[in-house]
């Protein structure tokens, strides 16, 4: 009959230990439904029903405030007292709602599958990545240990795109697809800059010592970078106005309106000589 190994003591002795000294659990869970909730509040498009009147958005508001001052009350080391952060929070959300309409915006005016912002809001990945993105960028901005991590990582989980919430993003952002996107902590990126899927804004290192150093590139406003393109370093700038195209791979900076473009070789080769064909006898 099969028996179960033993482990050895020392082996339960230590995962005690770890029990023992790990930090407190986070509300990541009830934090990151919160969140949903919260889009659903400013984006009825997303929301299972609208609600009926100012009185009912004021108490929506008002439940969003309190649930939020109580989960940030289990959070250690935090910057001020959470019903101060929940206010403070709560009171950025007319400007957090007008800048994802902006991006909302962006991404109907550049493509051309899209049928209104309607669809967008409540279907496409790259708004909703850019949604939670700019949630966890409000609260990394105020200091909050480990919570706009933990938001930024469900939104990777949920559309595969990656974003860091200590990066930059201007007004206007607009992600195509988005699927295997990642944009690094010390990106920063301008005003109506379109990416597509599998865009890498990265490290060319990433060696532990350069933490809180810029070691992402710097994408100025107006740049389109196409699927699959990778761009490394702190000191990378795109200039305005530039197009980057599919895989490329660029390391150093290039001027305002440039065109960068992989140029791979392709040689089709096609034997037409039906002798010449394999056969196969099984």
């Amino acid at each position: 009959m099969f028996s179960a190994p033993v482990l050895p003591h020392s082996f339960a002795e230590e995962l005690a230990h770890a029990h023992s000294v790990a930090p407190d659990a986070l509300p990541g869970a009830a934090f990151c439904a919160l969140a949903d909730g919260l889009l659903a509040l400013l984006f009825p498009q997303r929301a299972e029903r609208p609600l009926a009147n100012a009185d009912a958005v004021e108490a929506e508001l008002q439940y969003f405030r309190a649930e939020l001052a109580a989960l940030l009350a289990g959070v250690p080391a935090l910057p001020a007292s959470p019903a101060a952060l929940a206010d403070e929070f709560t009171a950025q959300l007319p400007a957090l709602r007008a800048a994802l309409l902006r991006d909302a915006s962006a991404i109907l005016a550049s493509d051309p599958a899209a049928q209104g912002l309607g669809e967008i809001i409540s279907s496409y990945p790259g708004f909703y990545a850019t949604a939670l993105y700019r949630l966890a960028h409000a609260l990394y901005q105020r200091g909050l240990p480990r919570l706009p991590r933990l938001l930024s990582e469900y939104a990777h989980q949920r559309t595969g795109v990656d974003i860091h919430p200590g990066a930059y993003i201007g007004p206007a952002f607009c992600i195509d697809h988005g699927t295997g996107l990642v944009i690094g902590e010390t990106a920063i990126i301008g005003a109506n800059v379109q990416i597509y899927q599998g865009v890498t804004l990265g490290a060319l290192s990433v060696t532990k010592g350069l933490q809180g150093t810029k070691r992402h590139p710097t994408i100025e406003d107006h740049v389109v970078i196409y699927a699959g393109a990778t761009i490394l370093g702190g000191s990378t700038v795109v200039g305005a106005h530039s197009i980057i195209g599919g895989n490329v791979w660029l390391t150093e900076s290039v001027p305002s309106h440039s065109r960068v473009y992989h140029r791979a070789h392709i040689q089709i080769s096609r034997n037409v000589d039906p002798a010449a064909e394999l056969v196969f006898s099984i």
